[in-house]
């Protein structure tokens, strides 16, 4: 499949559309800068779609001053109240809203929302048992949007620095969290509308009231911020569950699977989880090819929570057992973020780049819950054999990798053209940063599971693989 026939709505996405602007924005406080900037420019209206929200979250700045109220809570209010015109509504998943309740004043905060004349409160009830609404959009009027990994909540926020400790890192009461990789994306045009439509329709199927309509012409891209990318055309993928109003989508496992299939030379992941079957019997497949390309896979060291990390590290050791016995096993490498003194960094960025012809970057992690059973939203643009577009792929993957490895984008670009190994390119500077005390990416290793969690990792328990039935 080549790149030109990649994306096809219907199939794979749900439209593609132009992007007058976009650009990634890597970890919390890039992203929190951005969302800040953005909806101070809001007209008319802003829509937050999210897994999770955490009203006492202090959005933090450390390259200059903020304006407005630091925490997320009384941000929002002072919105509302300098602009008369403007409605904010808020749709977060019902199940995660029960953390709400050990969150100190956050649960009256939004008691008060419930009541407020332009601030619009709606818990996403509409979801089978087991499932949650995992997307991550944020829809400003119709000219503006991000969708992403990041929700603007507690344990989100760093620096790209990714410091050993970090005491704007806690959250109220609490000590910090440890160090915290994500991303999210930043759209503007045609692409955005796409996105205040999806939001939208969310909003309803959740039992929203109606909406005031967006103001049609505001764009709020932030001021500082050059993008990445001009004009090129975005795609929106979605996973959304089969209930008895609406018809299963798994658009975004078929546009995993079909870029798996297409990469020639990489492909290049980060993601919270590994423990899709499909996922990792297209990759078995790519092993068995001729032109297998490397593929390089970046995970936390554990799962976030005791539970999960019961449940998904067995299901990653398990998938990762069978790859590994494969004769080109040497093709696909896994590796964990970690400080300059040795410390996790969590990775709940979810990015797959494959060659330099498809950048993807969404809600979706590569776990089975994403592909069929959660509501999930990703993003996808294609270079379509543009140069121009190709080498601007490839600057954002080295940008990723430098932040990794403790290396300038360009140091990251010479080495891959010199040997044409991503795998090379991490082991090489890994091992330069480990000598010089800096942040670097550490090979996976297989834990001593004994037979209980072997019989976890094999039952997809809390994972369901719904396998598109």
């Amino acid at each position: 499949m080549e790149p030109n026939d990649l994306l096809r709505p219907g199939e794979n996405c749900w439209k593609s559309e132009n992007a007058e602007r976009a650009s990634l924005l890597i970890d919390g406080e890039e992203y929190f800068r951005a969302v800040r900037n953005a909806m101070m420019q809001a007209r008319s209206r802003i829509i937050m779609q999210s897994w999770d929200l955490d009203t006492r979250v202090e959005m933090h700045d450390t390259q200059g001053e903020v304006t407005g109220p630091l925490a997320l809570g009384p941000f929002i209010e002072w919105l509302v109240k300098r602009n008369p015109g403007l409605h904010i509504y808020i749709l977060r998943w019902d199940i995660g809203s029960i953390k709400t309740l050990g969150r100190g004043l956050t649960f009256w905060t939004l008691l008060r929302w419930i009541f407020h004349p332009r601030i619009h409160l709606k818990l996403d009830r509409h979801h089978p048992a087991m499932a949650s609404a995992h997307g991550k959009v944020i829809s400003i009027d119709q000219g503006t949007a991000f969708c992403g990994g990041i929700d603007v909540t507690e344990r989100r926020w760093d620096t790209r620095e990714h410091c050993d400790h970090n005491p704007r890192r806690a959250p109220p009461g609490g000590d910090d969290y440890g160090p915290w990789h994500d991303a999210s994306m930043i759209v503007q045009g045609p692409v955005a509308r796409a996105l205040s439509e999806y939001s939208e329709k969310r909003w309803k199927s959740a039992g929203g009231r109606d909406m005031v309509p967006p103001h049609p012409t505001a764009h709020s891209w932030p001021d500082y911020l050059e993008p990445q990318f001009r004009d090129v055309e975005v795609a929106i993928a979605r996973s959304q569950p089969e209930m008895s109003d609406q018809v299963e989508v798994r658009e975004i496992e078929r546009l995993f699977l079909d870029m798996i299939a297409s990469a020639k030379r990489w492909i290049y992941a980060e993601s919270q989880y590994f423990a899709s079957s499909a996922i990792a019997d297209a990759i078995e497949e790519r092993l068995s090819s001729d032109d297998c390309p490397e593929i390089v896979l970046l995970n936390p060291v554990t799962a976030d929570g005791p539970i999960e990390s019961a449940i998904m590290q067995p299901q990653r050791a398990v998938l990762l057992e069978k790859l590994k016995e494969h004769p080109n096993a040497e093709r696909l490498q896994v590796y964990h973020p970690i400080t300059a003194q040795g410390k996790e960094i969590y990775c709940h960025a979810k990015i797959m780049i494959a060659d330099d012809d498809m950048l993807r970057i969404g809600s979706a992690n590569l776990n089975n819950r994403s592909m069929g059973l959660d509501t999930e939203c990703d993003l996808a643009l294609c270079s379509k054999g543009d140069e121009a577009m190709q080498s601007r792929i490839a600057e954002v993957r080295a940008d990723l990798l430098g932040e990794h490895l403790s290396q300038p984008v360009e140091a990251i670009l010479s080495r891959l053209d010199e040997t044409g190994s991503l795998i090379d390119v991490i082991e090489h500077f890994s091992s330069i940063a480990k000598d010089a005390g800096k942040k670097r990416l550490r090979p996976y290793r297989f834990p001593d599971h004994g037979p209980v969690a072997r019989m976890i990792g094999e039952s997809n328990l809390m994972d369901p693989d719904t396998g598109g039935k």
